[in-house]
Order: C-alpha cells, then sequence, then structure tokens
C-alpha cells in the first residue's frame, strides 16, 4: 500500500484531498504534454546540430588548408602585417529566445564585405583564405546557438520527465491511498454509527 497523507479522517479532509489530487492530475497531464513536446524539440535541434557539426568540421578543414596555402606562399611574418587593423567580417546579435519556457541565445549573424588589404606583396591566397574563415565563422555561430538550445531543451526534458515520474509514481498515489483511507474511516464510523442507533432502537 502506498504512503498515506498525514490528515484527519473527516469529510472536509477527504473534499480538500479529492480536490488536491485531481488538481495534481490535471498538472501531471500538462507536464507529460510539455514534456513530449520538449523531446520532439529535442530531435528537432539534434538534427540541426548534427548537420551544422558536419558542415563545420568540412569547413575547418578547408579554411585550415587555405591558411596553410597563404603561410606557405606570405611566409608568417608579412601573413601577421597583412591582418595587422583588419575590420570585423562578422556582425554578431545575441537576443534571448524561449521555447516552452525553456530560455536560450538566439545568434543572428551577417557576413560584412571584407576589407582590401592594400600591400602590394599580398597572395591571391590570403583574401582566399579571408573568406573562407569568414565563412566558418558563420557556420560556427549557427552551430554555437543550436548546441546552447539542444543542451538546454535536454536538460529542461530530463527535469520535466522526473517531475512527470515523481506525480505518477509518487506524489499523485499518495493522494489516492489517503482518499481510500479517508473514505473507508467514514464509512465505518457510518456503519458504527447506524449500529448504535439500531441498538438504541432495540433497547427503547
Amino acid at each position: 500500500m502506498k504512503a498515506r497523507l498525514h490528515v484527519p479522517p473527516t469529510k472536509s479532509s477527504l473534499l480538500r484531498v479529492s480536490r488536491q489530487a485531481r488538481f495534481l492530475e490535471q498538472g501531471q497531464t500538462m507536464l507529460e504534454k510539455k514534456r513530449d513536446l520538449l523531446t520532439r524539440l529535442v530531435y528537432d535541434r539534434l538534427g540541426q546540430y548534427r548537420e551544422l557539426r558536419a558542415q563545420t568540421a568540412a569547413e575547418l578543414a578547408e579554411a585550415y588548408r587555405w591558411l596553410g596555402i597563404v603561410h606557405m606562399r606570405m611566409g608568417g611574418q608579412m601573413l601577421r602585417q597583412a591582418a595587422v587593423g583588419l575590420q570585423p567580417v562578422v556582425a554578431i546579435r545575441i537576443l534571448a529566445r524561449s521555447s516552452v519556457g525553456v530560455e536560450y541565445p538566439s545568434v543572428t549573424v551577417e557576413p560584412l564585405p571584407l576589407q582590401p588589404v592594400g600591400l602590394m606583396w599580398t597572395d591571391p591566397s590570403f583574401d582566399e583564405t579571408r573568406l573562407r574563415l569568414q565563412r566558418l565563422t558563420l557556420t560556427l555561430a549557427r552551430l554555437g546557438e543550436a548546441e546552447n538550445a539542444l543542451w538546454r531543451l535536454l536538460a529542461a526534458s530530463r527535469k520535466t520527465r522526473m517531475r512527470v515520474n515523481a506525480l505518477r509514481h509518487n506524489i499523485i498515489p499518495r493522494y489516492h491511498a489517503t482518499v481510500r483511507y479517508i473514505r473507508a474511516m467514514l464509512e465505518e464510523d457510518e456503519r458504527n454509527t447506524l449500529f448504535q442507533v439500531k441498538k438504541l432502537a432495540e433497547m427503547g
């Protein structure tokens, strides 16, 4: 038998506990809907995250390949001199976003025009490398948003699942056990009262 609440077996207690049990059952239904929605969102984000991971790996390999080429053609010292004073190549804006009560940063990233470098000894591979790194930065920003949202949705999904299990297997059964106990006690009191009334009637 499930452990019951420690309340007096009265009619007022029966009404109160029954009302609370119905409220908890409604809460369980709402949490189950939230859990199912969070699970769908997690799977959607997981697919997006995997695609962005693969895209990032490909773009990262390509950017490093071009970085190796430009380093070989220009040399480390010239490459550092050419990079001095370059303006940002992306504009990033981060705003708060919410899905099913789960907040995570939403990243908006836009490419900016690449600043021309007025040095005669720069190699065309320098501009190609900058372009590859710019594309990689855009993808990394999207990957960061997807990963952050995925982990937060996963955490919320686990927490919601734990609450549903606690309600279903622990809290609500305790209220039901309490309701059954109070009803049994009230019925027993009613039988005792009827028995006493019958005895008094027989004596009278």
